[in-house]
């Protein structure tokens, strides 16, 4: 007997924070603050950095450093992520874009973030 291919359950947004129900604004900012979070651990793991490379790099102390390696993005706002970027040599652009008319099917706009590492 033959089974069916799975079928999508549903439709994403290419923003996951939408998907799980974030508001536009939230979904956004918080989309932004992970391409830039990600972009950084990138860029220390290829680096192979220390954290005592990190505290000197980022002119940090060590706790900020340990919570950056562990992942606890939520400590850090925007402005200071991308702080990092720069003292970690990355390049960061923000590229704002206006939102196309709604559809009349109201479906939700997209929204692309790129940070280059």
């Amino acid at each position: 007997m033959k089974r069916e291919p799975t079928k999508p359950s549903h439709i994403t947004t290419n923003n996951i924070f939408e998907d799980l129900g974030f508001s536009p604004e939230e979904a956004a900012e918080l989309k932004i603050k992970s391409d830039i979070f990600l972009a950084i651990r990138r860029t220390i793991d290829t680096a192979g950095h220390t954290q005592r490379d990190l505290c000197r790099i980022l002119d940090e102390h060590q706790t900020q450093v340990s919570n950056l390696l562990n992942g606890r993005s939520s400590k850090f706002s925007i402005e200071k992520l991308l702080r990092y970027a720069t003292r970690l040599g990355l390049k960061t652009t923000l590229k704002v874009q206006s939102a196309p008319a709604p559809a009349p099917t109201g479906a939700k706009s997209r929204t692309r973030t790129r940070v280059a590492a």
